[in-house]
């Protein structure tokens, strides 16, 4: 009696999953001292309990703001810091909008259905380590329009599935596709997790990007971002996930051959991703 801390601790040592185990002994150890050093009254452990309740009651079939909160304390981003490898692209967060199917697409196709700004080509390659092309890797790949919102968070206005795209790599492991440039937007803040942002002062912004999880046959899977170099927020990202292999350069081109090429008129943007897996 007395000791809550090791009674608890004691509750779980028949756990029989050994990793389980361990990850509840540490919660429950750091939990525990936590309380110790902020001395929560009860109606602040209350407000606590509100808070993380209203979380869960936010979230739906397209909106995930337990992994919003995990963005935003930059737990997501430690997370793929601690998982990730040396080798190959540097990955980074998957976000709250990776909450729908891409549908499939034919390289080449494009990713806007509304028309909504000047073009952009997107190019690249996927291969592993060693600099061998991965052929028929899929290449998953989700942005926002360059107002600023994903389809999900504007269903009366985008149809399902703006802005996202499957693709399957080629022999050479290259895969394309036409789109808009993304813009920098704000992750909702009409949640728990915007009154979070408020009550510390933080701003709500993300650099523009595109988002890319890369799956190939022998290879760890890749969720990783490419942002657009010059925009605002590359400094400061609400979520923590830029990292500077990551930047991008969305380049204007004019020649019309090239326009021709790709099937877009000039002028337009281009991006060129290298995308390197390990196995």
């Amino acid at each position: 009696m007395g000791d809550t801390t090791g009674e608890v601790l004691d509750s779980l040592a028949a756990t029989p999953d050994p990793r389980l185990r361990e990850v509840l002994t540490a919660v429950v150890t750091h939990l525990h001292d936590l309380v110790h050093e902020v001395r929560p009254t009860l109606a602040e452990w209350e407000a606590a309990i509100g808070f993380l309740t209203a979380v869960g009651q936010t979230c739906d079939d397209t909106r995930q703001e337990f992994i919003l909160l995990s963005d935003v304390l930059g737990v997501s981003m430690l997370t793929e810091t601690l998982n990730g490898s040396d080798a190959g692209t540097e990955s980074t967060v998957l976000g709250p909008f990776h909450m729908t199917a891409s549908p499939e697409r034919a390289l080449g196709d494009s990713l806007d259905l509304l028309g909504g700004g000047p073009p952009c080509v997107v190019t690249g390659r996927v291969r592993d380590t060693a600099g061998t092309p991965l052929a028929g890797a899929t290449v998953d790949v989700w942005q926002c329009t360059a107002e600023g919102f994903y389809d999900v968070q504007q269903p009366d206005v985008q149809p399902p599935g703006n802005g996202r795209g499957l693709f399957r790599t080629d022999d050479d492991g290259a895969f394309a596709f036409r789109t808009v440039v993304p813009s920098h937007y704000p992750i909702p803040t009409d949640g728990p997790v915007g009154r979070l942002l408020q009550a510390t002062a933080r701003h709500p912004y993300r650099p523009a990007h595109v988002h890319f999880l890369v799956e190939a046959p022998g290879c760890a899977p890749l969720t990783t971002h490419v942002f657009v170099a010059g925009g605002p927020y590359l400094d400061s990202d609400a979520v923590f996930a830029v990292k500077e292999s990551l930047v991008v350069e969305f380049a204007e081109v004019t020649d019309p051959a090239e326009g021709a090429r790709h099937g877009v008129p000039v002028p337009f943007r281009h991006a060129e991703v290298d995308l390197v897996l390990q196995r």
